[in-house]
């Protein structure tokens, strides 16, 4: 069985610039680490990093371990790394951006960044393991859309077998499943002497609730309704996973506000 998120059916009233900024930065910085040899790859891991014997200890490093905490947060380790964690912030960020205002935005997703970091390195403060990745950070994000749309309902795609469809199902339903989730693979993962840092998530998405009260706009509502029904189905259909429209509404708003720039 195949169960992919893609979507969701919440509308935002303003276009979440950034968001995409988010998105495309991240991207970039990926690229550029793709073009390195795999010796620098890792250095660069290594020295932009957040290594925990650092943050929490005396172990010394390229740059200040409290610098590390932020550009940690636009370097990933590999494709499907990357991607995830767009797609997550892709479907989530515009939203949350919209409950609070560009520049709170930037500041609650920085702060749930830096939440995620602590959070793993007090598990482990000894660890010389480097973390990167927007992954706490867009957990903070997941946190907040959680609270503020729990019924909102996410387009994920089923296939099981032969069988493809589009399921509404509850945001409430998709972001605890993730959540979950993070329990259990930090517990089959223990063992072992690396991977993905669990806790950073979970640290980043308890930080998303319980700053989204302070941050959203005083007249955005927490557990908004629902604008659509729940596990309803639909025949899949390829052009949904390429979502033109919402890239187009951007670039026309980018357009425009440089035109009204532009005659002032």
């Amino acid at each position: 069985m195949f169960f992919f998120p893609f979507s969701d059916d919440n509308p935002t009233q303003n276009t979440p610039y950034v968001t995409c900024f988010l998105i495309g930065v991240c991207c970039f910085i990926f690229l550029w680490q793709f073009t390195l040899p795999p010796q620098l790859f890792e250095s660069a891991v290594y020295n932009f990093g957040v290594v925990p014997a650092s943050l929490l200890g005396s172990k010394e490093g390229y740059l200040p371990a409290t610098t590390t905490i932020f550009t940690s947060m636009f370097m990933h380790g590999g494709w499907m790394h990357l991607i995830g964690n767009m797609l997550f912030l892709w479907i989530f960020g515009d939203n949350v951006e919209d409950s609070m205002g560009r520049v709170k935005f930037i500041i609650f997703y920085l702060l749930a960044g830096i939440a995620a970091a602590y959070t793993q390195a007090f598990i482990d403060p000894s660890s010389e393991i480097p973390m990167i990745g927007a992954s706490g950070a867009i957990a903070g994000v997941l946190g907040a859309y959680l609270l503020l749309h729990p019924k909102a309902n996410v387009n994920v795609l089923l296939w099981i077998i032969i069988f493809i469809t589009v399921i509404r199902v509850p945001a409430s339903i998709v972001l605890g499943f993730w959540i979950i989730s993070q329990f259990f693979y930090f517990g089959v993962s223990t063992g072992g002497e690396g991977g993905v840092a669990y806790f950073a998530h979970i640290g980043g998405f308890i930080a998303g609730m319980a700053l989204i009260p302070f941050f959203k706009n005083t007249e955005i509502p927490l557990w908004e309704q629902s604008q659509t029904k729940a596990f309803e189905t639909r025949d899949f259909n390829l052009q949904e996973l390429i979502p033109g429209n919402k890239v187009d509404d951007f670039m026309e708003d980018f357009i425009k506000d440089a035109d009204e720039r532009k005659k002032h």
